[in-house]
C-alpha cells in the first residue's frame, strides 16, 4: 500500500500494552485472565507537526510520558504505520479501523465508508478496508481492531442537531428539551431498520476473518446516535461470539456525550455489555466536547473504575492539540481514580 499524500482532518482511535494485555486462560481460551494492563497513547496524538514525519519522535516522548505501549488510529497512513511497526519502542496493542488511511479512486477515504451502508457495493469496500486493518494488526502483534460499524447517514440526524444546540440552556427550556429528546428517539427508531442488517453482515464477515489471525473485534460506541450500535445492539451482534474473538470497546468520551444528551445512559453500556468489555478509550470531556486529556474535563472517572474490568485494555485518546504536560498529568488522574 503506498502512503497517501495529504491527510484530512483528525478524528481518532485506542487499546494498551502487548506484555500486559487481556490474554485468554489456557485452559479455557474464552475466559479473559485478569492481568491490570499497562496504558496506551493513541497515535491520535501524534497528528502534529513535530511527529507527523517522525513517529519515532513520537513513540520516544510517549514512553517518556508514561505510555507502555500505542494504537495506531486510522489517521495513520500506510508509510506512518510502518514507521511505527519499524521502530519498536513501543509495542502496538490495537488498531483502528479503517488503518492504514487510504484514498480510494472514487469513493473517497476509507475511514467515511459506511460498514451499515445499504449500498452493497460501499459496504463491501468499507469491509475490504477493514480487513486490511486486521491485517496490519496482526503483523503488529496486537490483540485488537476497534471498529466502528457505521450508522444510517453520514451526517448528524436532525433530533440530535437540535439536542445539541439546546444543550447551553437545557435547565431554563425543559419542556422544549424534553420534546426534542423524544423526537431525537423517535427518529432513530423510525430509520435505522434498513441499516441493521448490512451492519451485521459486516460484523460477521469482519469476526470471521479476525480470528483465525488471532485478533479481536472491539466494537466501539459512537459519538452521535444516528451511529450503530446502541448497548443492545451491541449485544445482539457480540452474542454468537466468544470473548476471544469479539467483544465490546467502551469509549468513555462517546458514551458521556451520548448520556449528557440524553440519549443513552452510560449504565447502559455496563449493564449489557460489562462482562464482555475488551478494552477503552479514555478521555476527559467539557461541555459537550471530547478527548480532552484526563483532568481537562470533568468526566467522573471513580464512577467509570468500579465498572471496568481490571483485565480491559486502556488506551488514552488524546487528541494532537493536547500539551505534553496534560497528557502526562492524564495517568495521574486515571491512577487517582484507580482506573490504572
Amino acid at each position: 500500500m503506498t502512503p497517501t499524500p495529504t491527510l484530512p482532518p483528525e478524528g481518532g482511535g485506542g487499546r494498551t500494552d502487548a506484555v500486559a494485555q487481556t490474554d485468554t486462560r489456557e485452559d479455557d481460551p474464552e475466559t479473559p485472565t485478569a492481568r491490570s494492563p499497562l496504558p496506551a497513547l493513541s497515535t491520535m496524538w501524534a497528528m502534529q507537526p513535530r511527529f507527523q514525519h517522525d513517529l519515532h519522535a513520537f513513540l520516544e516522548r510517549a514512553a517518556e510520558l508514561g505510555y507502555g505501549g500505542v494504537e495506531i488510529n486510522h489517521s495513520m497512513d500506510a508509510q506512518m504505520a510502518g514507521a511505527i511497526l519499524a521502530s519498536g519502542v513501543l509495542p502496538v496493542t490495537s488498531v483502528h479501523a479503517p488503518a492504514p488511511l487510504e484514498r480510494h479512486a472514487t469513493a473517497g477515504w476509507n475511514r467515511e465508508l459506511n460498514l451499515a451502508s445499504t449500498d452493497e457495493a460501499e459496504r463491501a469496500l468499507a469491509v475490504q478496508y477493514t480487513t486490511r486493518t486486521i491485517d496490519l494488526a496482526a503483523e503488529a502483534g496486537a490483540r485488537f481492531v476497534v471498529v466502528h460499524l457505521g450508522g444510517i447517514a453520514a451526517r448528524i440526524l436532525p433530533g440530535e442537531r437540535r439536542l445539541r444546540e439546546l444543550w447551553p440552556r437545557r435547565d431554563l427550556a425543559r419542556e422544549e428539551w424534553d420534546a426534542r429528546l423524544d423526537e431525537a428517539v423517535r427518529e432513530r427508531a423510525g430509520l435505522i431498520e434498513p441499516y441493521l442488517g448490512p451492519a451485521r453482515r459486516s460484523f460477521d464477515e469482519l469476526v470471521e476473518y479476525a480470528g483465525p489471525r488471532g485478533v479481536a473485534i472491539g466494537l466501539e460506541c459512537r459519538l452521535h446516535y444516528h451511529e450503530i450500535p446502541s448497548p443492545t445492539e451491541v449485544a445482539e451482534l457480540i452474542a454468537p461470539y466468544p470473548a476471544s474473538v469479539a467483544g465490546y470497546w467502551h469509549d468513555v468520551g462517546h458514551a458521556e456525550v451520548q448520556h449528557r444528551l440524553g440519549l443513552v445512559d452510560r449504565s447502559a453500556w455496563f449493564d449489557l455489555l460489562g462482562e464482555r468489555l475488551l478494552g477503552t478509550h479514555l478521555h476527559d470531556v467539557r461541555g459537550l466536547v471530547d478527548h480532552r486529556a484526563p483532568g481537562a474535563g470533568d468526566v467522573d472517572y471513580p464512577w467509570l473504575a468500579a465498572r471496568v474490568a481490571p483485565s480491559a485494555a486502556r488506551t488514552l485518546e488524546i487528541d494532537q492539540h493536547e500539551p505534553d504536560e496534560s497528557v502526562a498529568r492524564a495517568l495521574d488522574v486515571l491512577r487517582g481514580a484507580n482506573l490504572l
